[in-house]
C-alpha cells in the first residue's frame, strides 16, 4: 500500500531502516530495541554521495548501531523497488535496484515477492502478531503477559484451520 511505503520513507528517498523496522514490528512482532543515546546521524559522518546500501553498511560498522541495523536494514531492502511515495522503479542512481534482503536467521530473499514467500514460511509469526494487534484493538488496551495464553490459543486454532482469517 502506497501510504505505508510513503510513511516508511523520507521525503526524497526510501528508507530501508524505517521499512525494515515497520515489517519487523507490524508483521513479525519483533520490534528492534530503540537506538542508543547520542548516535550520530548518517549525514556528515558518512558520505551522502554513497548509495544507501553502502551508507548503511558503513553505519553498521559501529557495533552499537549494528545491533539493531543488522536486523532492520536487510529486511527493508526487500522493498527498494518502491520509491518514497510507493511507485515501482527498476533503476536507481543509474543502475538496477538491489532488492536483496534477509532476516537475522540468515535466510535471504529478493524483492517484495521473496519477502512475501519468506513470511509465508512462518505463518505463526504473522498470525501471532496480527492476533495481538486485533486483541489490543478489541480490548482497548495493550497486550500484557497475562494475555499470552489467549493469543497462543487463537494462533493454534487458526493453524488447525489452515490459517484462515475467520478462525
Amino acid at each position: 500500500q502506497g501510504s505505508l511505503l510513503a510513511v516508511t520513507s523520507y521525503a526524497t528517498r526510501t528508507s530501508p531502516v524505517l521499512r525494515g523496522h515497520w515489517i519487523l514490528k507490524n508483521l513479525i512482532g519483533s520490534t528492534p530495541p530503540p537506538p542508543p543515546p547520542d548516535v550520530p546521524a548518517l549525514d556528515g559522518v558518512i558520505s551522502a554521495s554513497l548509495p544507501i546500501r553502502e551508507r548503511l553498511a558503513q553505519h553498521r560498522e559501529n557495533a552499537a548501531c549494528a545491533s539493531c541495523h543488522a536486523l532492520m536494514d536487510p529486511v527493508g531492502f526487500g522493498l527498494e523497488n518502491y520509491d518514497a511515495i510507493g511507485r515501482w522503479h527498476d533503476w536507481l542512481d543509474g543502475g538496477p535496484v538491489d532488492n536483496a534482503g534477509g532476516f537475522a536467521d540468515g535466510s535471504t530473499f529478493d524483492g517484495v515477492a521473496g519477502l512475501e514467500e519468506a513470511l509465508l514460511r512462518h505463518p505463526d509469526l504473522f498470525v501471532g502478531t496480527l492476533t495481538e494487534k486485533l486483541l489490543a484493538f478489541a480490548l482497548g488496551r495493550g497486550i500484557e503477559p497475562k494475555d499470552g495464553p489467549a493469543v497462543r490459543s487463537i494462533v493454534r486454532h487458526a493453524q488447525d484451520h489452515e490459517w484462515r482469517f475467520s478462525e
